[in-house]
């Protein structure tokens, strides 16, 4: 059987009667831009999360900058962020005008490492944007004690753990502001690019929605930089759909994770390694990730017992081409490195049946023996 690496067919089978729905009533409405989905699914989000507000945006990438841009992060300043992760964390900080400073990661979650961030600052330091990789919300007490020491902002990088908990608090609820990304392939996806930014400062959410409609504070009223960063009606309605089954899914992730946790944990090979969740948060799993001594070796193995398997980064960010040519990045991110040279990821998803999971929990057993 052909098993796929993430299932958005069965999900959308699943929600297709209701999706059909709410974009119909859209397209009936006229209302592409601003229509009243956008504001349900912000109310809906922020009591999700716990946040007092949500802003529905185009991308995870402007979830991001807006909130930089709304605090005054830019030339001259630095922040602080992980080494390893998608190039969109660092993209930003450039975008914003900063400089990023990358910090090593914790070799057991693959999140910032907390002990390393105090010797990076500097008084050029603005933030610390740390991010929840794979589904696991980072070590957010100990950034934001820093963060409160130093007199920084703590901007959260969630594109990968919207709806994950952290000591009983969701995941963009923990910093003065937090950005996640609604790519179709992300645990709670939409059918294009989209993200929200999550904050409970009144001051900040006024700045950043005005950042978001071009700066504006009324029509044709320019009174700050923005950009076009607005997420249009139709995603939002298909988001809306997806909210409603979404906690289910949370749950079966968990389940599936906990399973193949199970399982795998039991082949004791040096260099090999399943997910470790800190005992005081969850995950939603928008990666389960292994630690593999021989990558190539095994992805080809997976790949003709016909179990796909993606890379979750095979390159540091300090170590891609323009960050090395145009910042010439200082410092040294050995575990990091290691990570980007032996992680993979398997399939996960929702609506996973138990024999795909043992098909593929047979097979990483059969390429590791």
């Amino acid at each position: 059987m052909s098993i796929p690496f993430i299932d958005l067919k069965t999900q959308y089978n699943a929600l297709k009667e209701d999706i059909q729905k709410r974009i119909n009533k859209v397209l009936e409405s006229g209302a592409f831009i601003n229509g009243p989905e956008v504001l349900e699914l912000e109310k809906k989000l922020a009591e999700h999360t716990g946040s007092k507000y949500a802003l529905a945006c185009a991308s995870g990438t402007d979830a991001l900058l807006m909130p930089m841009m709304a605090l005054g992060i830019g030339q001259g300043h630095e922040v602080i962020t992980t080494a390893f992760s998608f190039i969109a964390t660092a993209e930003t900080i450039v975008l914003a005008g900063a400089k990023p400073i990358f910090c090593d990661i914790d070799p057991k979650t693959f999140n910032i490492d907390t002990t390393k961030i105090e010797a990076l600052i500097t008084p050029k330091t603005k933030a610390i944007m740390p991010v929840s990789l794979y589904g696991q919300v980072a070590d957010m007490d100990e950034i934001n004690a820093i963060a409160k020491k130093h007199n920084l902002y703590v901007i959260e990088d969630l594109a990968q753990s919207y709806g994950a908990k952290y000591k009983g608090k969701r995941s963009g609820a923990l910093s003065i502001a937090a950005g996640t990304s609604f790519y179709p392939a992300k645990p709670l996806g939409c059918y294009g690019d989209g993200g929200a930014v999550f904050t409970s400062d009144d001051n900040l959410y006024k700045a950043m929605k005005e950042i978001r409609e071009h700066g504006s504070e009324s029509r044709y009223y320019h009174t700050r930089l923005g950009i076009n960063g607005r997420l249009d009606t139709i995603q939002c309605a298909v988001l809306l759909s997806k909210m409603d089954r979404y906690d289910w899914e949370i749950e079966q992730r968990q389940k599936i994770a906990h399973y193949f946790n199970s399982k795998l944990s039991q082949i004791k090979i040096a260099g090999f390694s399943v997910p470790f969740v800190q005992s005081d948060r969850d995950s939603v799993w928008a990666q389960y990730t292994l630690m593999v001594p021989n990558r190539a070796d095994f992805q080809k193995k997976m790949q003709e017992l016909g179990v796909p398997t993606v890379v979750h980064y095979p390159r540091t960010m300090p170590d891609q081409p323009w960050y090395k040519e145009n910042l010439a990045p200082k410092g040294t991110w050995p575990h990091s490195q290691k990570a980007a040279d032996h992680v993979v990821s398997l399939p996960m998803y929702p609506d996973m049946d138990r024999a795909t999971q043992d098909k593929i929990i047979d097979s990483v057993i059969k390429v590791m023996s």
